[in-house]
């Protein structure tokens, strides 16, 4: 058997594997824009299905919205397709430093600098501004983007319990004689859709001289009162020292990111952030639709507030159908299951019924946590809702798992 040959039996071998384990994913492929309402293939080739997606980060259903839509045509028409370059050789055009000026005035910060994308930002903060006689705290949950960025770094990593305070407490105090000290969060759980206690977080650095850091990707545009985010949630704008965040969910679903913060690690960032200096600009038309995004959060909270009512709503619809949830108060509601066959069985039969959401299981989740993830947005309307629920209703009476407890189902399914 050749080299090549070797290497590609190798791979097949661990695909193969892969696939018996239940954990191959499948892409579907989505003829529309991205919608409450879309229209796929899948599998490949199969003839399109126009179904309910209830599991995209579109929280506030502006990826298709008409104003940004337009806006981004107008971006392209004068600021052109790309850049061609990175930021500090001919890669800045207004618009770049428009939008800066936009996120700093909107999260309450000091400054602003955009990366191509948040994971980006987050390869790129901490590697920036910390050395090896400093330290990473991190809540054990963080997202996957932020455990690659500390990986880069030469600083110190430890992690607490999740969600516990005490425990970070005593990892503060365990780490006090180090020259900086970060405590690391998401402001919403991806996975979970719980959200960092940002006011008690707070309030532990203030008392042991610490920073705090939170990704609040799954949260800006809707969380909090005026959709500023965790930090405006529990009352602590200004006093979170860096956030990043992503242009690619509630804020038009493109793509893009950013760090913004104190402006003396902003700028470190600018000097230092690898992914900053060596990566093409945001694209102009990106740019300006994300800019109408702005523009339109901040003309009402309209938006947020239907998607927090559709929230309440959904999570209510699967409390009271037996179903087990993640406790929490966001647009994330994930539905356990537990098992990585049955969630992907159970996605399945869902689409079949018409309804888009997909199963999640090992390594994107925790063995033994798997589950289906739904997601709600400002552009469900009550009867996508009521239909979802019907199907999820139906499908979960099929694997009897209704009012069934954690140990029940994984007794009849395994983990």
């Amino acid at each position: 058997m050749s080299y090549d040959e070797r290497v590609r039996d190798l791979y097949r071998q661990q695909l193969e594997e892969i696939r018996q384990a239940g954990l191959f994913k499948q892409e579907r492929f989505i003829h529309s824009p991205q919608a409450a309402e879309i229209e796929v293939e899948f599998p490949a080739g199969a003839a399109r299905k126009k179904v309910i997606n209830i599991c995209a980060n579109n929280y506030l259903g502006l990826s298709s919205h008409p104003e940004v839509v337009r806006a981004a045509h107008e971006g392209l028409e004068t600021r052109g397709y790309g850049m061609s370059s990175v930021r500090f050789i001919c890669g800045t055009q207004d618009i770049h430093r428009e939008l800066e000026q936009v996120v700093t005035d909107f999260l309450g910060t000091e400054d602003t600098i955009l990366f191509p994308s948040c994971m980006d930002a987050n390869a790129g903060v901490f590697e920036a501004i910390l050395t090896k006689d400093d330290v990473m705290i991190s809540d054990r949950l963080v997202h996957a983007s932020i455990i690659d960025g500390m990986r880069l770094c030469s600083a110190e990593h430890d992690t607490y319990k999740h969600g516990d305070m005490d425990h970070l407490e005593k990892k503060l105090q365990q780490w006090k004689d180090k020259r900086l000290r970060v405590i690391i969060n998401d402001g919403v759980y991806s996975m979970d859709g719980d959200a960092a206690k940002l006011d008690e977080i707070v309030r532990l650095a203030e008392a042991y001289d610490a920073l705090v850091f939170v990704d609040d990707s799954h949260a800006t545009g809707f969380i909090g009162p005026t959709g500023r985010g965790t930090a405006e949630k529990f009352g602590v704008m200004g006093k979170v020292d860096i956030i990043t965040t992503t242009f690619g969910k509630a804020l038009g679903g493109a793509s893009g990111g950013c760090v913004s913060g104190r402006k003396e690690i902003v700028e470190m960032c600018r000097q230092r952030a690898r992914p900053y200096l060596f990566s093409n600009a945001m694209a102009p038309v990106i740019v300006a639709g994300v800019l109408k995004a702005f523009e339109i959060l901040k003309r009402s909270t309209e938006l947020r507030d239907k998607l927090e009512e559709n929230a309440r709503y959904w999570r209510a619809g699967l409390t009271e159908a037996g179903f087990i949830l993640k406790p929490g108060d966001t647009p994330i509601v994930p539905v356990m299951l537990f098992n990585a066959k049955l969630a992907q069985d159970f996605s399945r039969d869902l689409y079949e019924e018409g309804i888009y959401a997909v199963g999640f299981f090992f390594p994107v989740v925790a063995k033994g946590q798997a589950r289906i993830r739904t997601q709600l947005s400002a552009a469900h309307e009550k009867h996508h809702l009521d239909r979802a629920l019907e199907a999820f209703i139906k499908v979960g009476k099929k694997y009897d798992i209704l009012g069934k407890s954690e140990e029940e189902i994984v007794a009849r399914y395994g983990l």
